[in-house]
């Protein structure tokens, strides 16, 4: 046993895979490094990681209880993420070809001035995360331990190294695409169309999920 954790390696691996998936969160920081940029797409990456702790710190503080036993704090937090996503995709939706139909350019309508305060409110309006969270620390932590707090600690600075190289990966592979974007406008309005019905999408599954 390692500070607590029962099996590190599985969680490291786990933890990994996890990182993996795609999300609302690596979505919004592909779409930022693609049409801002390196150092957009960086602080939108830093919005993610502190959202991302704020939910792993309420976690162990118990938030993720009182979500799991109050269905209406439950339905106003999901219903108030599935919005804001929804809103995100049509904005990229919407935004992409009316720069297009107006200019005869695709521009960067769909990501906002301050893309760090964009992907902090996509990674703290996500009910679905924080029970996450609880529930994968959970399974890897002796809670005979005399300082579970550092085990979680220990457990979430592990995710979060993993979540910073793969945003990193995204971001430099974002500008490539970006210069791909530059050369064929209808293809980039079409794929920015695409990143927008995929947010839908995410707001439609959290709007449709349960405790």
């Amino acid at each position: 046993m390692f500070f607590g954790i029962t099996d590190i390696w599985t969680y490291v691996i786990g933890a990994f895979l996890i990182v993996l998936l795609p999300g609302p969160n690596s979505l919004f920081v592909l779409s930022t490094a693609a049409q801002r940029g390196v150092r957009d797409a960086y602080r939108a990456a830093a919005g993610v990681f502190i959202g991302d702790s704020v939910l792993m710190i309420a976690s162990a503080a118990g938030a993720a209880s009182l979500l799991m036993s109050n269905e209406l704090v439950f339905t106003i937090v999901k219903y108030a993420g599935a919005g804001y996503l929804a809103y995100i995709g049509l904005s990229m939706i919407w935004g992409a070809w009316r720069a297009r139909a107006v200019t005869g350019d695709v521009e960067t309508p769909a990501i906002s001035p301050d893309p760090f305060r964009k992907a902090l409110v996509i990674s703290l309006l996500n009910p679905k995360a924080i029970l996450f969270f609880v529930s994968f620390f959970i399974q890897f932590v002796d809670h005979t331990y005399a300082a579970p707090a550092l085990s979680f600690l220990i457990l979430g600075a592990i995710l979060q190294v993993f979540s910073v190289l793969y945003l990193s990966a995204l971001i430099f592979g974002g500008t490539f695409l970006a210069g791909q974007f530059r050369q064929r406008k209808v293809l980039s309005a079409g794929l920015t169309t695409g990143v927008g019905a995929v947010f839908l999408g995410f707001g439609a599954k959290l709007a449709t999920t349960s405790l």
